[in-house]
């Protein structure tokens, strides 16, 4: 199976592409599953309320799915609020909060694997929403261990025992179990996102604030361990006008199109023309599938999907004595760039973007002697700590 997430800047078109990707897919006899948590339901507008063989369609109630998952958790909590004196609260009364959305997607995306879908197509948020979402189960799952780290579950015997020398209750089974649950939905959800078959795909109208947006989703995708697969020039004018105002359009759009290819060298970039309108029913997104977002756009040339370089480590011990963390961040400026080692943790400023990473193994045992950053790659530098580095006899 095949995941394509669609995003872009707020009114590029997003949708649009989306819905047009995966009537693709399902016109050339695949499986398609287009997801959607959008409130105002566009797909049901762009598709014309038509049913297409082979494409599902699901709009996601990410209000439903927080009343019912905080209902859940409120019956398990229910000794712990009675102790409390807390009232219950009502389906009724609740209302989502900020990030359910985000977190209602990613549920349901987790939930596309056990399908039997060639491809899922995700109509994702505008691009800064996006990337916050997919780094949300990280952050989330770092959250639960540091504030419930399994390891200090007491066993169930001793609860009483130690909750009579603390003089407080100690926290309840129930608590734990579903912090494990959560931890495990969140990786699964992570699985999803970080799977080679996971694709992200950036549409955008051809200007330059358009332009500079997709500059900075290249780097935020980027520090999360995703690229674009394609980038999607949406509404592109004919160019020749014999009108005025029409040809000043159609040239900028046409210098933008230039620096966005010179930009995103090894991405595929493809044109998709403006029709006049904006598409209504499949009749119309058919006429947007030869070409721009049908086959040629769902794969690269070589017929392999466009995965960003890993963040690796390099062995130098033998010749400079040191070990290089190499992290690809494309765009990435010195000037907007802050990095804090804090225990077996790295915390990387990147712009507008933030992100606390785990070192790897080897590099835990190291202090920080230096980092660089060139050709849009950082690489930081680590000397062996001689008190916690392996002895050689």
């Amino acid at each position: 199976m095949r995941t394509v997430l669609v995003t872009g800047p707020g009114g590029a078109g997003r949708t649009t592409v989306a819905a047009a990707t995966a009537l693709a897919a399902a016109r050339r006899g695949e499986r398609a599953l287009l997801l959607s948590a959008d409130r105002d339901d566009p797909l049901t507008a762009l598709l014309g309320g038509e049913e297409v063989a082979r494409l599902d369609v699901v709009r996601i109630d990410s209000g439903a799915d927080f009343r019912t998952e905080l209902l859940a958790l409120q019956d398990r909590a229910g000794t712990v609020l009675e102790l409390l004196g807390a009232g219950r609260l009502d389906g009724e009364e609740l209302t989502e909060l900020p990030g359910a959305e985000q977190l209602a997607l990613l549920k349901a995306l987790r939930e596309t694997v056990a399908g039997d879908h060639d491809l899922v197509v995700v109509d994702m948020p505008p691009v800064h929403q996006s990337i916050a979402a997919l780094a949300l189960p990280g952050q989330l799952r770092r959250y639960l261990r540091r504030l419930l780290p399994p390891e200090r579950q007491a066993a169930r015997s001793l609860r009483p025992v130690l909750a009579q020398l603390a003089g407080v209750p100690m926290p309840a089974q129930w608590l734990y179990e579903t912090a494990a649950r959560w931890d495990a939905e969140l990786a699964a959800v992570e699985a999803v996102v970080a799977d080679p078959a996971t694709t992200v795909r950036l549409v955008a109208e051809p200007t330059p604030t358009a332009a500079a947006a997709l500059r900075t989703a290249r780097l935020g995708l980027a520090l999360h361990g995703a690229a674009p697969d394609a980038v999607i020039a949406n509404r592109v004018l004919p160019t020749g006008s014999a009108d005025p105002f029409l040809a000043a359009l159609s040239g900028q759009q046409q210098c933008v199109l230039k620096e966005l290819a010179e930009e995103f060298a090894a991405v595929p970039l493809h044109e998709v023309p403006h029709l006049g309108r904006d598409p209504r029913g499949t009749e119309e997104l058919d006429e947007l599938i030869d070409g721009p977002t049908g086959e040629v756009a769902l794969w690269s040339e070589d017929g392999a999907f466009v995965r960003p370089e890993p963040w690796h480590v390099e062995d130098r011990l033998a010749d400079d004595g040191v070990l290089v963390w190499h992290l690809p961040l494309p765009g990435a400026t010195r000037d907007r760039l802050g990095l804090v080692r804090r225990g077996d943790e790295l915390l990387l400023t990147v712009g507008p973007f933030r992100k606390i990473a785990t070192l790897p193994s080897a590099l835990r045992r190291c202090t920080v002697s230096g980092a660089g950053l060139t050709d849009g790659v950082l690489r930081i530098r680590f000397t062996p700590d001689p008190d916690l580095w392996p002895r050689t006899r």
